[in-house]
């Protein structure tokens, strides 16, 4: 029994879904999401709400019913609230600074790095060292984000380099000196 997969999906108001076979589309106020879903799941409209059924207790179509789930209730909230991803620089001289509608950082590197804005992708630059991705593709921002991030990833001496905004970077002692 999929605790996740079974748990209804709720649908606020302003919100509409269009089920087509396998493919379903969500408009809501900041856009329009479409996906095609296994055929192993089906979608079931009520209420204010929408069911997903695996068509049986097979392994594959067990995990494909709490994907399904997950990845629909994803795009109903990114319709209706949009999703972000803060990240931070930290290290002398590291920045950010808006390029168009795409990205210019600075990051230690003899020559600035520049990231082509993607559609359905906002940057915001509040602070020199803080960049905010928003968009309503929950996988699209987050994959926007890593791919910032691996630009310079954040190192475990100094802490340099770009964080998410609530990541932990675990610190380690340098080299001790040498006793003579």
């Amino acid at each position: 029994m999929s605790r996740i997969g079974n748990a209804p999906v709720t649908v606020p108001s302003g919100v509409d879904i269009t089920i087509d076979g396998a493919t379903v589309t969500v408009k809501g106020s900041r856009g329009a999401l479409s996906r095609t879903f296994s055929d192993r799941v089906s979608f079931a409209h009520g209420e204010g709400v929408i069911n997903v059924a695996r068509s049986d207790d097979a392994r594959d179509s067990k995990a494909l019913h709490g994907l399904s789930r997950a990845l629909l209730r994803n795009m109903v909230i990114g319709v209706s609230e949009g999703f972000r991803r803060e990240l931070n620089m930290v290290g002398v001289g590291y920045r950010a600074a808006p390029a168009g509608k795409g990205l210019e950082l600075l990051v230690g590197f003899s020559h600035p790095v520049k990231i082509e804005a993607i559609e359905g992708i906002t940057f915001e630059v509040p602070e020199p060292t803080k960049i905010v991705i928003t968009g309503i593709d929950k996988e699209l921002v987050g994959q926007v984000a890593a791919n910032i991030r691996s630009i310079r990833p954040p190192e475990p001496y100094k802490g340099k380099g770009i964080k998410y905004s609530d990541e932990i970077i675990r610190r380690k002692a340098g080299k001790s000196g040498v006793a003579r």
